[in-house]
């Protein structure tokens, strides 16, 4: 017979990332921020995301770039749709509820990532 396999957290078997990593992962919530305002900034953010995904995987960091990539696609969904449906004035509404979810998502993650916690939490990845 034998013996029931234990589940461990998976924070405990992740790599520790350097902190180059951690900088630059702070830096796409600056850029996804800037990019509130000026969109080229949330471009160059997910593009980071792109290019750096591969250094981050394992890291607790990877959960991170998920959430800031989704951040991006979701947020650029919404947005498409908002702006087909300004001329019916609904636009504007979907505008200002996308505009305080992206933000939402910014504050919530660069909170965590200041705090080393990976998004997602208690979910599966």
């Amino acid at each position: 017979m034998s013996s029931p396999e234990v589940d461990t957290p998976a924070i405990e078997t992740e790599i520790a990332p350097p902190q180059s990593l951690i900088t630059v992962t702070t830096a796409v919530y600056v850029l996804q921020a800037i990019g509130i305002l000026l969109t080229p900034a949330f471009i160059a953010g997910v593009i980071v995301n792109y290019v750096k995904r591969d250094d981050v995987r394992g890291t607790f960091l990877q959960s991170h770039f998920r959430w800031q990539i989704r951040t991006f696609w979701f947020g650029l969904w919404w947005a498409v749709i908002a702006g087909l449906t300004m001329v019916i004035v609904i636009g504007f509404v979907i505008m200002a509820v996308d505009i305080i979810w992206i933000m939402y998502r910014i504050i919530k993650g660069w909170l965590d990532l200041v705090d080393r916690k990976p998004m997602y939490r208690g979910k599966p990845r």
